[in-house]
């Protein structure tokens, strides 16, 4: 019998957390969602497997080598490898039935088949928050995202973290400007700056612009480094007639100026010109950001505007702004670097309940009666030594146990132990119930 078991495993780049990182992973998450709902966001699931014909519309790319595709019959199928093309499904799909703009989030599993490493994953959860307009949508939304970003990771307890600016009109005009034909390339490589460092950039750039003086001015630009206001006065002071570059410099100021009004202090945000998001539908303001005391992290949250979202699907023109924090990510990165600060018990109970022989109905009743004041309990039906029972408190941190005799159930009262401090106390249940609210608020 022994020869036919299976060893246990999962399949590289899939994350699976014991108890107390799920607490903590699933503490986060929580977090990211009350921050979204509580800006007006509405919940949204898809499925995850789609017809490929929908999430391939576009074509081509990494997405294609990275799309886990197979049939089930007739049926040509793949799993969604983000959230933003079955959005683009959805909002197509349903157009006559929502309400614009369409302010949406969505948490939920992606998967791609990325090439297996430290920190990158196959199959992971991605928090995204978009805002859909129907033929135009107000720049004023592109101000408020960074008050979302602010408050959620202030609420994940960080404080020191900078929201980078930027506008891909700018760097598109800017570049047509110098006379660059191949934009796109330019700015996939600009984006790589920080990853790869200046020295491979320049020489990336010289192979593909064959001009050393191009190379300089494009570098001379995006390195500019300055305060809010001077960067704007630096793009104004150029003086460049590009259309495109113009309205991103437009674009841009209203934005900075905005954000002010949502709270969002002005040491979280900067405009970083050498933000460039490689993927090529962003077409307007542009996000990332970064935890200042942690930048080998990377970017935490990113995202920004784009002029269609379901093209490929609808005729309709669909502009939107959004942006994505990659929570499987962010919570391995968070872990390796000793920054998850959540309580990190396995379990969420607050009170384990031990019935003494004869007790039982009524130590379950109890346990119900805490359940509805709103106190997380669990019962302990095993036999065994009471120091048994004890130590299952013990290794699971459950701060408070009871111990139920007939004693206890024919006085009506509770012995209530502190396992942290060692003390107990015989209390009745109302007594019970304050002095463990008391001590969670």
């Amino acid at each position: 019998m022994a020869n036919n078991i299976v060893k246990p495993s999962t399949l590289p780049g899939f994350l699976e957390l014991l108890p107390a990182d799920q607490i903590a992973f699933n503490h986060m998450l929580d977090i990211i969602r009350k921050n979204y709902e509580r800006c007006g966001f509405i919940p949204v699931d898809t499925p995850v497997i789609e017809k490929s014909e929908v999430l391939l519309a576009k074509g081509g790319g990494d997405t294609e080598k990275q799309i886990y595709r197979f049939n089930k019959g007739d049926t040509d199928m793949s799993l969604r490898f983000d959230l933003t093309v079955p959005l683009a499904r959805y909002v197509a799909q349903h157009f006559s039935e929502l309400n614009f703009p369409f302010r949406r989030y969505h948490i939920g599993k992606v998967y791609r088949g990325e090439r297996n490493q430290r920190g990158r994953f196959r199959e992971f959860y991605q928090c995204d928050i978009d805002i859909i307009g129907n033929g135009k949508l107000s720049i004023m939304n592109d101000a408020e995202i960074p008050s979302i970003i602010y408050s959620t990771f202030k609420d994940l307890g960080f404080s020191a973290f900078t929201i980078h600016i930027n506008n891909r009109k700018v760097l598109n005009g800017f570049f047509k400007a110098l006379g660059i034909e191949n934009k796109v390339e330019v700015l996939r490589i600009v984006d790589k700056l920080d990853k790869i460092g200046e020295e491979v950039v320049r020489g990336e750039l010289i192979k593909l612009l064959d001009s050393q003086e191009l190379v300089d001015q494009v570098m001379k630009f995006i390195s500019f480094s300055g305060n809010n206001e001077e960067t704007l006065d630096y793009l104004k002071e150029l003086k460049l007639k590009e259309e495109e570059f113009v309205t991103g410099v437009s674009e841009l100021s209203s934005v900075i100026e905005t954000i002010e009004y949502f709270g969002v202090p002005e040491k979280n945000y900067k405009i970083d010109l050498k933000i460039a998001r490689g993927l090529d539908y962003y077409t307007g303001t542009i996000y990332e950001t970064t935890l200042d005391n942690y930048p080998s992290i990377g970017s935490v949250c990113s995202g920004g505007r784009y002029d269609n979202l379901a093209e490929y699907y609808t005729n309709q023109k669909l502009p939107g702004v959004g942006i994505s924090i990659g929570l499987s990510r962010l919570f391995y990165q968070l872990k390796e670097a000793n920054l998850i600060h959540f309580n990190t018990s396995s379990t969420l109970s607050k009170v384990l309940l031990i019935p003494m022989e004869g007790t039982l109905g009524y130590t379950v009743t109890m346990a119900n009666m805490l359940r509805d004041e709103g106190i997380v309990c669990e019962v302990y039906y095993e036999d065994g030594k009471m120091g048994k029972k004890f130590g299952y408190a013990d290794k699971l941190q459950i701060p408070y146990t009871i111990v139920i005799g007939e004693d206890e159930m024919n006085k009506g009262v509770l012995t209530l132990k502190d396992m942290k401090e060692g003390s107990q106390c015989t209390l009745s249940l109302e007594e019970v119930i304050d002095k463990i609210k008391t001590k969670n608020q």
